[in-house]
């Protein structure tokens, strides 16, 4: 099948596999619903098939990319699941100590194109590490369904204890010179809201379509953030209004902007939901961020 865009769904599908994918509805529910929005002559089945993600042809850096080392690395996790294990990515030929991004996936743990996203950060020159939450089930399952049942069970405190417990030591990596930023889309970009709420020396924080905090966790907020939403998400930018409220009362100091016409889920290059064009603004705009606050002057 070729690979497809939004355009080529109608917008009610489009609503129904955001509802399937964030445990809103079930598979059974989504296949149910579906028929009557699907393309001429597509099963429910082939539909959902379809919009699920296509690993291998968004690949933008290889596993062996000479221009990237990366290794698994495994943090004490005391507060949290005991450990947490994620992808550590740097660049091969690193000159000096260099700044830190903690990237952080969507609900179905690390997957690879979240591994993808930390090696497209080394090479930008940055070190990179993505953990995942699923780490305490096994890890990513391999498989996009199971790892969203597995994401079902995790225990909430104990997992962003997990994310505290990874950014805390990749902040004291020797190979960095001490300033954390953090990345994160939908699930995760609602971590990188949440531990901006926590950590007061984290020195930049970019949430791609992320659930907000409460105003009065909002308050706390001493990082920079480059705020990124997606035109066409109802869910997510409900909570917008309040969070900027809060953040103004605050004080912070927050850049954000909301991409016209682009689904939820816009950067992620595996899914016709994908936007190239406004995937390319963010991101260019996120490593400006990242270069512009975590760079030794």
């Amino acid at each position: 099948m070729a690979r497809k865009t939004a355009d080529d769904f109608h917008p009610e599908a489009l609503k129904l596999f955001d509802q399937y994918v964030h445990g809103d509805i079930s598979r059974r529910d989504f296949l149910s619903s579906v028929p009557k929005y699907a393309l001429l002559g597509l099963s429910a089945e082939a539909l959902l098939e379809a919009l699920n993600p296509r690993f291998a042809e968004a690949k933008q850096i290889a596993d062996n990319d000479p221009r990237v080392k990366t290794r698994y690395l495994e943090i004490p996790s005391p507060h949290g699941n005991g450990k947490v294990r994620g992808l550590l990515a740097e660049p091969a030929n690193a000159k000096g100590k260099l700044p830190l991004v903690l990237v952080i996936h969507e609900n179905r743990g690390l997957n690879p194109h979240i591994e993808d996203i930390a090696r497209r950060l080394a090479v930008d020159n940055f070190i990179a590490f993505a953990p995942d939450a699923l780490y305490t089930l096994g890890g990513y399952p391999g498989d996009e369904d199971k790892a969203r049942e597995l994401f079902q069970k995790l225990d909430k405190t104990k997992t962003q204890n997990d994310f505290l417990a990874a950014a805390q030591a990749l902040k004291k990596l020797p190979e960095g010179n001490g300033k954390l930023g953090a990345v994160g889309f939908c699930y995760g970009g609602g971590i990188v809201n949440f531990l901006a709420t926590r950590l007061p020396d984290l020195a930049a924080g970019v949430p791609f379509y992320g659930a907000q905090p409460p105003a009065e966790e909002a308050a706390k907020i001493k990082a920079p953030l480059l705020i990124h939403y997606a035109g066409v998400d109802d869910r997510i930018n409900a909570g917008w209004p309040a969070y900027e409220a809060a953040l103004q009362k605050a004080g912070v100091n927050y850049e954000a902007h909301t991409y016209p016409g682009v689904q939820h889920g816009f950067n992620n290059d595996t899914t016709p939901r994908y936007d190239a064009a406004t995937a390319k603004l963010a991101w260019d705009r996120t490593i400006a961020f990242f270069n512009a606050y975590l760079r030794d002057s």
